[in-house]
C-alpha cells in the first residue's frame, strides 16, 4: 500500500510518529503495528479517569488511506466495545472521521467533518473526549441497540460498559 501513496503522505506520517514518541500526550500511547508500514498504527487508549472507562485499556487501530491527509484515516476498536458511537465490529463514528464535505444526512456542519489539519494526536483526543462524555450522542447511533439501552436502561449500560473496561485491563496483563 506504502508504495502507491505520494511520499509526502508518508512524510508526514513520519512527522507525527516522532512527535509523538519524542513528546507523549496524556491518555493513549501510539505506534506502528509494522516498522515497515506508516499507514496501519496501533492505539492503546487508558480509560479517562472519572469516567465509565477509567481502569481500561483500549486497544485499536487507526489505519490512513493512500489519500491522507485529504481524507480522514479509519479508526477501529479492537476491545470489545459498548458505546453508541462505536460500530459492534468496532468502527469509531465521530465527526472528524467522516470525509470533508456536507453531511448528506444534516447532522453534521462540515466544518465537524474532516480537515487536513487534523494530526493523530487530535483524532485520539477527540475519541477520548467522546469516551468522557457522561451522554453520548444518540442523534445518529452507529450502535443502535447501545443507544437504546442508554435511553432505556443506563443503570444497565454502565454496568455493561465497566464489566468490558474490566476485562480489557486484564486482557492487557494477561
Amino acid at each position: 500500500m506504502s508504495g502507491t501513496a505520494p511520499a509526502g503522505n508518508a512524510l508526514l506520517l513520519k512527522r507525527q510518529l516522532n512527535e509523538l514518541r519524542k513528546h507523549p500526550v496524556e491518555g493513549f500511547s501510539a505506534g506502528l503495528k509494522d516498522e515497515s508500514n506508516l499507514y496501519e498504527w496501533e492505539i492503546i487508549i487508558i480509560g479517562p479517569a472519572d469516567t465509565l472507562y477509567e481502569g481500561g485499556f483500549l486497544r485499536a487501530e487507526l489505519i490512513f488511506p493512500p489519500e491522507y491527509p485529504l481524507l480522514p484515516p479509519k479508526m477501529k476498536f479492537i476491545t470489545p466495545m459498548w458505546h453508541p458511537n462505536v460500530y459492534e465490529d468496532g468502527g469509531v463514528c465521530i465527526s472528524i472521521l467522516h470525509a470533508p464535505g456536507t453531511d448528506e444526512w444534516g447532522y453534521e456542519d462540515a466544518g465537524e467533518r474532516w480537515l487536513p489539519v487534523h494530526t493523530i494526536e487530535s483524532i485520539l483526543l477527540s475519541v477520548i473526549s467522546l469516551l468522557s462524555s457522561d451522554t453520548p450522542n444518540l442523534d445518529s447511533p452507529a450502535n443502535v441497540d447501545a443507544a437504546k439501552q442508554v435511553r432505556e436502561d443506563i443503570k444497565g449500560y454502565r454496568k455493561k460498559v465497566r464489566r468490558l473496561v474490566r476485562e480489557s485491563a486484564e486482557a492487557a496483563f494477561d
